[in-house]
């Protein structure tokens, strides 16, 4: 399911980025008391009243001339294209100014929901003088501390009653739905051409071509696909600029809805940073993933290359260790017919499950050959283990104490989950519980 976008919008130092830190939970946005230090969008995820929804925190809105002023602008005039609701933060402590006119300008425009929030009333006392706030336009301001957490409560109330009611797909469930993400130009559309043999999606040269997803039913070998094709993922740095009217924030939406995520590379080019910070994404989203390095037909080869691109891929991207790795040429349609047997395994295995008294042999054999570690004279007692969900396939190991279980060792029982049943091509998840 898709998770509704909050934007935090608002002109220069009025604390957007620690009330989007509140939101998240954690300090994500750098706070510094000086205007225009948040350049960027910046996304993460909170919740409230059992809602998810993804956060945006922006640049401040000023109009004039000062270093970054625009590109700040365009950010949030972007961030405000994509919110389904956007918190406007004021300063209680200022007043209404000309600043924050102009962006209930820029706001009324838009035609989203806006909840008005007044920050930096840090006691009671100040709330009288809120009520200049009313001329803004958008109804009752909220008043809120970012620096003492205080009516973020009351703020968030309001923001969740504006959200969008989720669409609820029709696909049916035995339907798998993959993505295909990467950063600019390392061939997704053109690979989305070569499967569906027709120019579905717009190929061209110049990177940042195709702007949204989009979804395109297909059927090979008696099973249906969605393939959800997205905009190229850029850098920090280029995210701004006017001619990319898309964002991360709309890859991020469609591993979302993927079942598969479709990591492209670019086997022309080698792997650079961004691809994995870029596969971060669907990792992190707990989605089967299968590597694709494409444009292989213009990479000079010999017998030993492919294993040595292997190897560096493995290098790069220890935390997709489980991510089979498929090699093809979008433009000559080499080695496609690989790809799809790979999407189809990644699917089964985010969706298996496995018997409860086979896991907890699997694991008591492991313990046998790899005793549990002690920790200050205090040994790890494993009782059972059970798995709780798919997709990713999620394990409970119940234990004597949850602190014993260290990362090394919760490492060494996924591999050995792993030997014991593939999960080839998706993440696998293990938390430890007290038994009662």
């Amino acid at each position: 399911m898709v998770k509704p976008v909050v934007a935090i919008v608002g002109r220069p130092n009025v604390g957007k980025s620690t009330i989007f830190n509140r939101i998240v939970g954690e300090r994500i946005s750098i706070v510094e008391d000086i205007p225009g230090v948040t350049r960027d969008r910046i996304y993460s995820t909170g919740d409230w009243l059992n809602y998810e929804f993804n956060v945006i925190d922006t640049g401040g809105i000023e109009i004039g001339d000062e270093p970054f002023l625009e590109q700040i602008r365009g950010q949030a005039e972007i961030a405000i294209d994509e919110a389904d609701v956007i918190i406007f933060i004021t300063n209680g402590r200022e007043g209404v100014t000309a600043a924050d006119e102009e962006v209930a300008k820029m706001l009324y425009r838009s035609k989203k929901p806006v909840v008005l929030a007044v920050n930096k009333v840090d006691n009671p006392e100040m709330r009288s003088q809120i009520y200049d706030f009313y001329a803004l336009g958008f109804g009752e301001p909220f008043p809120i501390s970012g620096t003492h957490g205080l009516g973020l409560g009351d703020l968030l109330d309001e923001v969740v009653k504006h959200f969008p009611k989720q669409d609820v797909e029709d696909y049916e469930e035995d339907v798998i739905k993959f993505s295909l993400i990467g950063r600019p130009n390392v061939g997704k559309s053109s690979l989305v051409n070569a499967i569906l043999g027709e120019e579905r999606v717009i190929v061209s040269e110049v990177a940042g071509t195709t702007r949204d997803a989009i979804d395109t039913f297909y059927t090979a070998d008696g099973q249906d696909y969605v393939i959800i094709d997205t905009a190229g993922m850029r850098k920090k740095g280029k995210v701004y600029e006017s001619v990319e009217k898309y964002s991360v924030l709309r890859a991020l939406r469609a591993i979302e809805r993927s079942d598969v995520v479709l990591v492209v590379l670019n086997g022309e080019e080698g792997i650079i940073e961004q691809d994995k910070k870029i596969a971060g994404y669907a990792h992190e989203a707990g989605k089967a993933v299968v590597i694709v390095v494409n444009k292989w037909d213009a990479v000079e080869k010999d017998e030993k290359t492919m294993k040595k691109f292997e190897k560096n891929i493995r290098d790069h991207f220890l935390f997709l260790d489980y991510a089979p790795i498929v090699f093809l040429s979008a433009k000559t349609k080499q080695r496609l017919h690989t790809l799809f047997p790979m999407i189809q395994l990644a699917s089964e295995n985010h969706t298996m499950r496995v018997e409860t008294s086979v896991l907890n042999d699997v694991i008591m054999d492991a313990v046998a050959m790899n005793p549990t570690p002690t920790h200050q004279g205090k040994r790890l007692k494993i009782f059972y283990t059970t798995q709780v969900s798919v997709k990713p396939p999620t394990f409970v190991v119940f234990v004597n104490d949850p602190e014993l279980l260290h990362f090394s060792y919760e490492r060494f029982l996924e591999n050995r989950i792993r030997e014991a049943f593939g999960f080839i091509g998706t993440p696998i998840k293990i938390f430890a519980r007290q038994r009662s």
